[in-house]
């Protein structure tokens, strides 16, 4: 009996001694071992240039450092992305998803989207462009006068085409949704006789020798009245509904995703490598394409909110929106 009691005694402080020894092994382990019991951050991504940022943080380990623990996720639209934060599929996008498509889903679900990094271009940081064939007799945007010109998929896309070949007095002119991936081929083919595209299309033509730009930071140019005003074409977001109920992770995220904006800045050599895999820019491609540039929430100065407001007024001009949607209304605010 004695000796039993013993037997259990000792037993007891063994379980008492392992169990210690792996709590504090679990609190000893490293933020990448430990974020596997957070919650997990689903973010959609378009496969464009413009999402280097999210590519980079992820393959550098930003979010694992921070314990996080981000499930990517590959869409094959900016609306799609769009459409699953609306449906609780998804927690955020990454860069490159449409700030227009993000806004049609605020006007359909209110207070659901918080814009935190956007990423302008203009005519010098080159996103958006309308290409032709490489022997286009085209000179100017009015030489698409009534000719058959290409979009890319999605009511921000096809809004843009149409109103810079109005504005650019190529009136008439049919406008065609096509996937961007499908832009170069169709125009080499003369299924199409123009396209409003974003790198790295008009890159991918140049270097393959079938496609030449007709004219670069068109939106910048014909939509804001200026070559060099900022489009705030892309976004990167989060759902209001995972910042209420996680804030200290979405603060983590959004400062992960931060570095990987800052690494594009002061990198950009070194960061076009992570445009491989999650996008269909390789080899000699890698070095030519055109790098976003980035703003972060706590980076908007007020000409740039005016800039941004003046992309969404385009959209209640043309009757897409019901409403005016204010963009200082959709920008995270720490």
């Amino acid at each position: 009996m004695n000796s039993f009691r013993t037997s259990s005694s000792s037993t007891s402080r063994r379980k008492v001694l392992q169990t210690g020894a792996a709590v504090l092994g679990v609190l000893g382990m490293p933020a990448i071992v430990r974020a596997q019991t957070g919650p997990k951050i689903r973010v959609g991504y378009w496969p464009i240039a413009a999402g280097l940022p999210f590519y980079a943080a992820v393959e550098l380990g930003y979010f694992k450092e921070a314990g996080l623990n981000v499930e990517v996720l590959k869409f094959a639209g900016a609306q799609q992305i769009m459409e699953g934060m609306l449906a609780d599929r998804c927690d955020g996008s990454a860069n490159g998803t449409g700030s227009g498509n993000i806004a049609v889903g605020e006007l359909a679900a209110p207070g659901t989207f918080k814009i935190f990094c956007s990423n302008p271009s203009n005519v010098k940081n080159v996103l958006d462009q309308v290409i032709v064939p490489v022997a286009s007799p085209a000179k100017v945007m009015a030489d698409l006068k009534g000719k058959r010109v290409g979009s890319g998929p999605g009511i921000q896309n096809v809004t843009l085409a149409k109103t810079v070949l109005e504005r650019g007095g190529a009136t008439g002119a049919t406008v065609v949704e096509l996937p961007i991936g499908q832009h170069v081929a169709a125009l080499a083919a003369g299924q199409l006789d123009g396209c409003y595209t974003l790198e790295p299309t008009g890159t991918i033509g140049r270097l393959n020798g079938t496609t030449r730009v007709l004219e670069a930071g068109v939106i910048s140019k014909y939509v804001l009245g200026d070559p060099m005003a900022p489009w705030f074409g892309g976004s990167a977001s989060l759902t209001s509904s995972f910042i209420k109920k996680y804030p200290g992770e979405a603060k983590k995220f959004i400062t992960a995703y931060g570095k990987g904006v800052a690494y594009v800045r002061t990198k950009p050599v070194e960061a076009r490598q992570y445009l491989k895999g999650y996008t269909a820019i390789e080899g000699a491609l890698t070095s030519e394409v055109p790098l976003a540039a980035y703003t972060m929430y706590d980076e908007f100065k007020p000409a740039d909110v005016a800039h941004f407001q003046k992309f969404f007024d385009l959209f209640t001009e043309r009757g897409v929106f019901p409403t005016r949607l204010m963009v200082d209304s959709m920008l995270y605010k720490g």
